[in-house]
């Protein structure tokens, strides 16, 4: 059964967690403990009028920087396009798209709620959550954001509103990690969208080895790596 949390600061071991991958219930989104769960391999997720859900799901999709897969039609997407790219240039709005591209009529059914998305821009303010941005002009037509813990990038969400922006995004992120020799970036829940760029699924007790490589708490000091050129 998942655990129940107060207010102390503590997950359980994550291989207790159910066979759905459900670790905990309850808690809060302040950064310490957000920091915490993902230093463990554990990340929120809930849909509006729930309690907080916290996860650590056995397999676990990942992607590493070096096995990174571009299909042709993508390159040359990637040398023609028009799009400028910046990191770390507007979080905010990089977040309001990706809630309000997912939610559905009155902007429900997203789990990007008022409280993860104040939740993810204390952690940016703090250095940690970061976005990737791709412009057309004034207007951003892509993007993504997630958390940077030692070598290792927790991705969150992307969006497109142009053809192969978020694509473009994501061959931006992954080429500046992989400059900086990042262990993995952890894509949390699988798709074939991912395993076509690369993506595989990894147990549980190989993504913990993956996250001590990385230097990640416990293993390392709680510092992000990410710096854009």
């Amino acid at each position: 059964m998942p655990v129940l949390l107060d207010r102390e600061l503590w997950f359980p071991p994550v291989d207790r967690a159910h066979e759905s991958g459900l670790l905990a219930i309850g808690g809060d989104l302040s950064a310490e403990r957000l920091l915490l769960a993902y230093s463990l391999g554990v990340f929120p997720w809930y849909n509006p009028g729930e309690p907080i859900l916290w996860w650590s799901p056995d397999p676990r999709c990942v992607l590493f920087p070096d096995q990174f897969h571009i299909s042709r039609s993508l390159r040359r997407v990637l040398r023609k396009h028009p799009y400028r790219l910046s990191f770390n240039e507007n979080f905010a709005a990089v977040i309001y798209w990706c809630r309000r591209l997912r939610a559905g009529p009155g902007g429900h059914g997203t789990w990007i709620t008022n409280e993860m998305k104040n939740a993810y821009q204390r952690l940016h303010q703090l250095g940690f959550a970061h976005s990737v941005e791709c412009w057309e002009g004034e207007n951003l037509v892509g993007g993504l954001y997630g958390i940077c813990i030692g070598r290792c990038f927790f991705g969150e969400s992307m969006f497109s509103r142009k053809d192969n922006t978020s694509k473009i995004v994501l061959c931006h992120l992954v080429e500046h990690l992989r400059r900086r020799q990042f262990e993995l970036i952890d894509c949390q829940q699988t798709t074939d969208h991912l395993l076509s760029f690369g993506a595989c699924e990894i147990s549980r007790k190989q993504f913990a080895s993956h996250l001590h490589q990385a230097s990640v708490p416990p293993y390392g000091p709680l510092v992000s790596l990410f710096s854009p050129e």
